[in-house]
């Protein structure tokens, strides 16, 4: 197995063989020795010392840290006062050792820094008793920069900085704290994102045609005959999945955009997309995973052109629409239409009928498939969960401000893609017995318990059992009777365990699957990609080279796991900054909000003409989802982070 540093530190704790230490480590080892971190015993075998902890920490805004300790989940996190920091950032991969405290919360304090959470850091310009200082954007803990005070002063106030966390040189002029353009950079920068493409990568791109000739092709299942449709968001550039329906054979075909055909294992379009894992949306654009020569042309599933795909031919039982076979092919396509998931719901609803003879074709096959898809969604979920959310779509000006919001709801079209993407991701899992899997595993006793104790504050009363599944309709049912369906289901999501990419099958808990993957997004996820690749070596029965692609494979899903949740936080953080600068804009102002979270930071979110917007609470004594008029007191655009109290109860 090749190691990383977290994965080496993580097998430390319970020890390993001298011989099995990569050789690029032995430094390291060197250096948690002398720090006395590390023990060697008489059988050559290194083990850390049981009062040493590794972990990731964290920062609070007052300078606290939170170590997240890794490698046992019975451990607790432990407190770091900023004393014992030792100088570590937020997201620092650290060695600490436990110290003694009086407190109830275990304390420690850092030795070592194993690796630096982010080779970047955001800071912003203050002049501070006639000096100019940069302080972090997220802390406002002042950040060591190798800049003279010359040169400082030579920037406008407030200038945005991208600083290397390691030497402390200035990367890059990010803009000034006062333009709502500098937002996009920012959250960014925080994650260490790339826009752009290097120019080995764009010409790689461009190396590739637009259009396919067909002909090349003679030993790919030649589907252009059938009528495919692709549906999709209005605002959407690259369409990578296309569906049909075999009425007459009960036969769903899901047609996955090819991407492994032009992306090539350790080529420099597939270095960038592996390192980037997934593309990144904002409101007002999307930040890709390939470059758009690819993901917007060749690789996307246009109508009226031949297209290469990866896909699923599925035969179900009539009655018990469980799957007769699943047919995994390489083909082409040539789909007839292009629709949004606004038309398509007309078509569904009867609010329109079809405007031409193609529609006339595909709306034979689809309204058929609506129905079929109904029934899949009615019978999976006897075994799993639907929960009501609602997705804050935000809308800016020119000048990249807010102008509004909106709650994205999911309606009939977006159910039917997605059963039909269901279908192929489980059918994908159950092709390979180990590789890349996507896994959602049952959350802990402990956490089913916590949501009990905090759904009886609000006159939700149930009584602890093992059969998750059970106790959860429980809930969502008395949630539904008391009209607070969509509230509840967040706390029931906060409670469960993050869905993860892992190379063995754990299920899916959430879905109710015994096996999923992600195989129908390969031009916006990496994993997607990684599995299009192992399945075509199945295909062509290629054991050497699926054996080679399994290489490090663990490795790549817990840095998949990673890049997801950071691809989400850059999102978020876009999202919170706007929400901030229109909240700088009316301090004192009031609005109708609704309290989430209570305890020792309340929130409450923004619930009036915009929507959206987190406001922390400097009031006590709050009642979980109880609606609130707030007004706002403060709001930190370098943060984030807006402040506000409560000024009338409205419930």
């Amino acid at each position: 197995m090749k190691f990383d540093i977290k994965s080496l530190l993580i097998s430390l704790i319970g020890g390993m063989d001298s011989e099995d230490i990569p050789s690029d480590f032995k430094k390291l080892i060197n250096d948690l020795e002398r720090k006395k971190a590390l023990k060697k015993d008489t059988h050559n075998r290194y083990k850390l010392d049981s009062n040493y902890r590794v972990g990731k920490i964290d920062i609070s805004l007052n300078g606290t840290g939170y170590l997240e300790t890794l490698g046992d989940e019975k451990q607790k996190d432990l407190v770091v006062e900023p004393k014992d920091l030792m100088n570590a950032s937020k997201g620092d991969l650290v060695i600490a050792k436990r110290i003694s405290a009086n407190s109830k919360r275990q304390k420690a304090k850092i030795v070592f820094i194993a690796q630096k959470g982010f080779s970047t850091y955001v800071g912003v310009s203050k002049i501070i008793n006639g000096a100019v200082v940069v302080q972090n954007i997220k802390t406002a803990i002042p950040i060591t920069i190798a800049a003279t005070q010359k040169s400082l002063k030579q920037l406008p106030p407030n200038t945005l900085l991208k600083v290397d966390s390691t030497t402390g040189a200035i990367k890059e002029v990010l803009g000034v704290l006062d333009s709502a353009n500098a937002d996009e950079k920012i959250s960014l920068a925080l994650y260490n994102k790339e826009e752009f493409f290097s120019e080995k990568a764009k010409a790689e791109a461009k190396s590739h045609d637009h259009n396919i000739e067909k002909s090349f092709y003679p030993n790919r299942l030649d589907l252009t005959n059938l009528p495919f449709c692709t549906i999709d968001p209005n605002d959407a550039k690259d369409f990578d999945d296309a569906i049909y329906f075999d009425e007459k054979n009960f036969t769903v075909y899901v047609a996955i955009a090819d991407v492994s055909e032009y992306v090539y294992p350790f080529g420099n379009i597939d270095k960038e997309a592996r390192s980037r894992g997934f593309s990144i949306y904002l409101p007002h654009k999307s930040i890709p995973m390939l470059p758009r020569t690819l993901s917007e042309n060749i690789c996307s599933l246009k109508p009226d052109v031949d297209r290469l795909v990866f896909g699923f031919k599925i035969t179900l039982d009539k009655i018990s629409l469980e799957s007769k076979s699943e047919e995994l092919f390489e083909g082409i396509i040539h789909s007839k239409k292009r629709y949004t998931y606004e038309l398509v719901d007309r078509f569904i609803n009867s609010d329109l009928g079809a405007q031409d003879k193609t529609d006339e074709e595909i709306l034979a096959w689809l309204l058929s498939l609506f129905e079929l898809t109904k029934n899949l969604r009615k019978k999976r979920l006897q075994n799993a969960f639907l929960f009501h959310s609602s997705e804050i779509r935000m809308t800016l000006d020119d000048n990249q401000n807010i102008i509004s919001t909106n709650v994205e709801k999911e309606t009939s079209s977006h159910a039917l893609i997605e059963e039909c993407m269901l279908l192929a991701n489980k059918a994908a899992a159950k092709k390979i017995n180990y590789g890349i899997f996507r896994t959602h595993e049952a959350p802990s006793f402990e956490k089913i318990e916590n949501l009990i104790e905090n759904l009886f504050l609000v006159g939700i009363e149930t009584k602890f059992s093992p059969e998750l599944p059970t106790l959860i309709r429980q809930i969502q049912k008395q949630a539904d009777e008391m009209g607070i369906r969509a509230d509840v289901d967040k706390l029931i999501i906060k409670s469960q365990k993050q869905a993860c990419y892992t190379s063995d099958n754990k299920g899916h808990f959430g879905l109710g699957f015994e096996y999923y993957a992600h195989f129908t997004s390969p031009i916006r996820r990496y994993s997607d990609l990684v599995l299009h690749r192992l399945l075509k070596s199945q295909l062509k029965k290629d054991e050497r080279k699926a054996k080679y692609q399994l290489e490090n494979i663990d490795v790549l899903c817990e840095k998949l796991s990673e890049l997801e949740r950071e691809s989400d936080k850059v999102a978020w953080d876009f999202m919170d900054r706007k929400f901030a600068r229109w909240a700088a804009l009316h301090v004192k102002g009031s609005y109708t909000c609704k309290i989430t979270e209570v305890g020792k930071t309340s929130i409450a979110i923004l619930d009036d003409e915009l929507k959206g917007a987190r406001i922390f609470l400097i009031d006590d004594d709050l009642e979980l989802f109880t609606k609130v008029k707030v007004q706002i007191i403060q709001s930190d655009i370098a943060s984030a982070k807006i402040i506000g109290k409560v000024i009338k109860r409205l419930d």
